[in-house]
């Protein structure tokens, strides 16, 4: 049983939930993602592992909720449990001894973005974290990230925590005041991190990305996680998640990944009407 020992809000839908997963906890390493059902009938959505306690044999996931399926995880509560948790799946990343490593984080992304922060710090890297978010109350994971970090800054669309701007911004004034930067890991909104490989490019700085595509069974049969990388098709969830960003086809990816957000939309929407009635003394299906 993958019962729910503990959750936590960390900002508007966003919830940290510490999850039974022994198996997981026990062989899990940083960058890998676990795949999910709330319910038997549930869909199948992949989420990363934020982190894992192999001697509790638990692991943590942050959850955004947008959808359906995440919507309906966030009326679990302690004691509740996930009907099924398959994992680790998808290439590890690639931990070493870069030199200065820059993480990038943004919103969500800073959830997945952690693990591989303490990694790279564990690796004796030198670690410098650049936080983005629209405003103050979406930025998460702080002081977790503070804490393997050398250098953090934070930035804000709406100036209301950081410096007022985006993360493009802080990586550009960075390197221009004489910040020497020997590998790059970005996570984040698709746009964000379009933009931001595309400025570490022009700058000459490696960098890998996760990315998080329109995902069913995680072991590369279904194919609907694909993505061009350098000009070849390659699966995200066993390819990946992470790739050389500078080699991402980022506009067929962002193209992708509104494929079905008309659909996804119309669920929210009828999961929220069905849980209205039933809040209102109706009957819920």
């Amino acid at each position: 049983m993958n019962t729910i020992r503990t959750k936590e809000q960390l900002g508007p839908n966003v919830t940290r939930y510490v999850v039974d997963a022994p198996l997981v906890a026990a062989h899990r390493r940083p960058g890998q993602f676990v795949i999910i059902r709330v319910s038997d009938r549930g869909e199948r959505i992949p989420l990363t592992i934020a982190d894992a306690d192999p001697e509790m044999g638990t692991i943590t996931l942050i959850v955004q909720a947008v959808g359906k399926t995440t919507r309906q995880m966030a009326m679990l509560n302690p004691g509740d449990s996930l009907h099924d948790v398959v994992g680790p799946l998808g290439k590890p990343t690639r931990i070493q001894r870069y030199g200065t490593v820059l993480c990038v984080g943004g919103g969500i992304g800073t959830a997945p973005l952690y693990p591989i922060a303490r990694g790279m710090r564990e690796a004796r890297n030198r670690i410098i974290t650049v936080l983005g978010a629209r405003t103050r109350e979406l930025l998460i994971l702080e002081d977790e990230m503070r804490s393997v970090s050398d250098e953090l800054f934070i930035t804000t669309d709406d100036g209301s925590r950081g410096t007022k701007g985006v993360v493009t911004d802080a990586v550009r004034t960075l390197v221009q005041s004489g910040h020497r930067i020997d590998q790059a890991v970005v996570i984040g909104p698709p746009l964000m991190m379009k933009f931001t490989s595309m400025l570490t490019k022009e700058l000459g700085i490696p960098t890998m990305a996760s990315l998080n595509p329109i995902m069913v069974d995680g072991t590369g049969m279904c194919g609907c996680c694909r993505v061009v990388v350098g000009g070849d098709v390659k699966f995200a969830c066993i390819d990946g998640p992470e790739f050389d960003a500078h080699q991402v086809d980022w506009d067929t990816l962002i193209r992708r990944l509104g494929t079905y957000r008309t659909a996804e939309q119309a669920a929210a929407e009828r999961f929220d009407h069905v849980c209205r009635i039933g809040l209102d003394g109706g009957t819920s299906a």
